[in-house]
């Protein structure tokens, strides 16, 4: 779940393109591994054998629970690593097993960027036109309905809107709670006032998002939508995507948000619990005319502000966006950083665990200008313009790369100040569910966190709390993309 960006984003692309790349991965992939072992060191990746120009990569995308995505040189998206035992991944990725090979987004136009979730994926072309494909509820203008007064059938509607919010039982997988009993910020959400109900209801949060890590959604044709091109407003030209567990960000050329997919916590920054939001809506991330004149920009309780000055602090645009497993971010021209969607950990650094259901600016942050942001199943990591790490939300298997492990959640951004990374400067971040990567200027790279699939590299399947080097060999990094279980990483040969 990497950060992905837009308007500012001119990488190199013109000396990249005379340059011979390769991709190497380490983590558990189950259709490379049918053993179960996991892959503890980088492994190179062989290329597509399909006659297609693939003699180099132009990126790596991370993937979903269980697959691998890639960007080919001549701009395939190249999948693969799921298992038939896999389920719903399985289909999302094109039913790929060992093998490398394209996948058939229906366009013959060259795709330049690529997001996966649980088990759906979006990419972007060449002309700007985004395609998505996987989980029904989580595309455009499909909506998956659960009928369980008739024993549980299923029925697929075709719906040209968008906003359903549903109180009681409506969405069809379990993996996301109603979120009884959960306090926001940013709308007018009852909670209740009984603290062992809400207590109950954050055990059933908590317990649902680890079964949404360690079990991928079961196989079923007809929950599954073949890649379709996602329909915008007129004009609106699409650089880049971020994909979370179940909802999607979409980046316009004029810095613009769009979402769509589920949004019960408010991962959509819609201002509401909307369950299934079935076609892009605008995000307001800097719109400010929807909140009184009395809110403070400088309380992580209150969301932004009005005012000119307000307007100006933050920014006029955003260049960068990046989703978690239930919670979304994104960062301004200005580098301030907006955080919204599920708070149970802490994951959007605001101080506190109450879900945010509006764009709200990272308050502590404000005097320090952020570049990169990156979110997991559970926590956030961020990176500064003077390539300083910053981490925040669940430290369970010590993803925040602070030195402990614990079950308690750290609710405002700490900075990762490990000795290792002491003179370097972080310039990529990536999460998996529970695992964080960084690559810094010098093309060195670095994860801790939850290792128990080898998704570090680091040669074991032992956790680590504090950031450690991974070795790569005969190569030089160009970037790195977590998925769930496995870690991506795009090099170059050494001069």
């Amino acid at each position: 779940m990497s950060e992905n960006g837009g308007r500012e984003e001119k990488m190199e692309e013109v000396n990249d393109e005379i340059k011979s790349y390769k991709v190497l991965m380490w983590g558990y992939l189950p259709g490379i591994l049918s053993h179960k072992s996991p892959l503890t060191s980088p492994l190179v990746v062989q290329a597509p054998e399909t006659g297609i120009d693939v003699q180099s990569w132009k990126d790596v995308c991370g993937g979903g629970c269980g697959f691998a995505m890639a960007i080919s040189g001549s701009g395939k998206l190249i999948t693969w690593g799921s298992a038939d035992d896999q389920g719903q991944s399985y289909l999302t990725s094109g039913k790929h097993g060992e093998t490398p090979e394209p996948f058939p987004v229906p366009t013959e136009d060259p795709i330049v960027k690529a997001a996966a979730g649980w088990a759906h994926c979006a990419s972007v072309t060449e002309k700007n036109d985004v395609y998505t494909w996987g989980w029904k509820e989580c595309v455009p203008s499909s909506k998956v309905v659960a009928n369980f007064a008739a024993g549980g059938s299923v029925e697929v509607r075709k719906e040209s809107s968008v906003l359903t919010e549903q109180g009681n039982g409506s969405s069809i997988a379990a993996d996301c709670p109603q979120s009884q009993g959960s306090k926001s910020i940013g709308g007018s959400v009852a909670h209740q006032d009984n603290k062992k109900a809400e207590e109950t209801a954050k055990r059933r949060k908590t317990a649902t998002g680890k079964q949404e890590l360690e079990s991928p959604p079961p196989a079923d044709e007809s929950l599954s939508a073949p890649p379709s091109i996602v329909e915008l407003d007129p004009g609106v030209k699409i650089t880049s995507v971020a994909a979370g567990g179940r909802h999607t960000l979409a980046l316009s050329d004029m810095g613009q948000v769009w979402g769509w997919g589920y949004g019960g916590e408010g991962q959509l920054g819609l201002g509401s619990r909307i369950k299934i939001v079935a076609s892009p809506h605008l995000i307001p991330c800097l719109d400010t005319s929807s909140h009184g004149p009395d809110v403070s920009l400088g309380s992580p309780q209150e969301s932004i502000t009005t005012g000119s000055q307000t307007r100006k602090a933050l920014g006029s645009y955003i260049k960068r966006i990046a989703c978690g497993g239930r919670h979304s971010a994104v960062i301004t021209d200005a580098g301030v950083l907006l955080t919204f969607g599920w708070g149970l950990y802490g994951q959007c650094g605001l101080g506190n665990t109450n879900d945010v259901l509006r764009p709200t600016c990272v308050s502590s942050l404000l005097n320090t200008r952020i570049e990169a942001v990156a979110g997991g199943l559970w926590h956030s990591v961020c990176l500064c313009d003077h390539g300083r790490v910053y981490t925040f939300g669940g430290n369970q298997f010590g993803q925040l790369g602070l030195g402990t492990s614990t079950d308690h959640a750290e609710t405002s951004p700490r900075l990762v100040d490990a000795s290792i990374l002491e003179n370097k400067n972080a310039k990529v971040v990536s999460c998996g569910a529970r695992h964080s990567a960084i690559m810094t200027e010098d093309s060195k790279v670095y994860s801790w966190g939850w290792n128990k699939y080898g998704q570090l590299g680091l040669g074991d399947t032992v956790d680590r709390n504090d950031p450690c080097e991974v070795l790569i060999d005969d190569c030089r990094p160009k970037n790195v993309a977590c998925g769930w279980w496995h870690t991506l990483l795009l090099a170059d040969s050494c001069p």
